[in-house]
């Protein structure tokens, strides 16, 4: 049966966590498995960590996809609730949530709660997308300190916006505003993410909150994961379904896009947009087919996609295609598409079969 695999190198992973916790040797990590774990499994990813001390999330769907798969340790909720019966679902399920606004304080102090909760404080240090500004946040810090809704102490939280600009002088001030704040607050904390563990020492806190650099992949423009010493846990693979000779100057699929520049065979890859694989890359996109590079040739379809093998190639069907993870980097497949790597490992549809090895 033909199947179009994503391979979950586990001890990569485990790998990948060890070289962070090297990293912060003082900090306890809070391994972020939001958005199905970047796409690598929500249940199997956080089972293989299962030496992280807590787990982060952005939905309560998910959280409770965790508890549901005995998963016991902490689980925060990055974008916190989202109603006033989330409250009582955060209660029952002894989940702990991020707090930035009015709004969810309020719905946390008139809750009837059976337990209280614990929640972090989501405090706004320059992003401007979540958490309350330097101005407000005294006062809601001693809000929730009195609610007998909140667990006590409480735990502070932020998100660097430019931490993968290492020319940037914007993360060092949104550290200063972080560290201000909790040095004057009874607090546990959390605020360095991937680009923070690896080059913000000064952004290490009590946790840290790795996200990207756990499945190996690169949080900066320009480098890979193996530039950083890590290992790619993802391999997206498939198969030739066809060879086929063209000759020079035969045009190549939807809106022949591509010419033949000489006589050559093509290889027919099971692989499309329909699986996940972005439409836009480009002619000359590299794969890796039996320990060599080929390129792209024409737009890729919903289903395949053709790759030019060269005049002299013996490639066969059924031999194997990688699309990226081992021997090539996912990052290298971004930069030539015009998006981010982690939009690529999140794409991958429901047709894209989960292999964990």
């Amino acid at each position: 049966m033909q199947k179009v695999i994503a391979s979950i190198d586990r001890e990569a992973l485990r790998y990948n966590f060890r070289v962070i916790k090297s990293h912060v040797p003082g900090s306890k990590i809070i391994a972020v498995v939001k958005a199905n774990a970047y796409g690598h499994g929500l249940l199997e990813v956080a089972k293989t960590l299962s030496d992280a001390d807590a787990y982060a999330v952005a939905r309560i769907e998910e959280a409770l996809e965790l508890r549901s798969g005995g998963i016991v340790k902490p689980i925060i909720l990055l974008e916190g609730l989202f109603n006033p019966e989330d409250v009582q679902v955060v209660s029952a399920s002894s989940l702990e949530t991020a707090v930035g606004s009015w709004e969810q304080l309020e719905w946390i102090e008139k809750a009837n709660l059976q337990s209280p909760v614990k929640v972090w404080m989501a405090l706004n240090t320059g992003m401007h997308r979540l958490g309350l500004n330097e101005d407000e946040a005294d006062e809601f810090y001693s809000r929730l300190m009195k609610s007998s809704n909140v667990v006590k102490p409480i735990g502070l939280i932020s998100h660097l916006s430019c931490a993968d600009d290492l020319s940037s002088d914007y993360t060092k001030k949104q550290i200063d505003v972080f560290r201000r704040f909790a040095s004057a607050h009874e607090c546990h904390t959390a605020l360095a993410n991937s680009a923070g563990i690896l080059s913000w020492p000064e952004s290490h806190t009590d946790y840290v909150r790795p996200g990207i650099i756990l499945y190996g992949v690169s949080p900066y423009d320009g480098k890979t994961g193996e530039d950083l010493g890590l290992k790619p846990v993802m391999t997206l693979k498939s198969n030739l379904i066809a060879v086929r000779k063209v000759r020079k100057g035969d045009k190549v699929g939807y809106g022949a896009t591509w010419t033949a520049s000489r006589d050559t065979r093509l290889g027919i890859v099971a692989m499309g947009y329909g699986d996940g694989y972005p439409r836009q890359a480009p002619n000359g996109t590299p794969v890796l087919i039996n320990g060599r590079i080929a390129g792209t040739a024409g737009h890729v379809c919903m289903d395949m996609m053709a790759i030019d093998l060269g005049p002299d190639s013996t490639d066969r069907v059924g031999d194997e295609v990688i699309l990226w993870g081992r021997g090539l980097p996912v990052e290298k497949i971004s930069e030539l598409v015009g998006t981010i790597p982690y939009e690529l490992v999140l794409r991958l549809t429901d047709r894209v079969v989960k292999e964990y090895v």
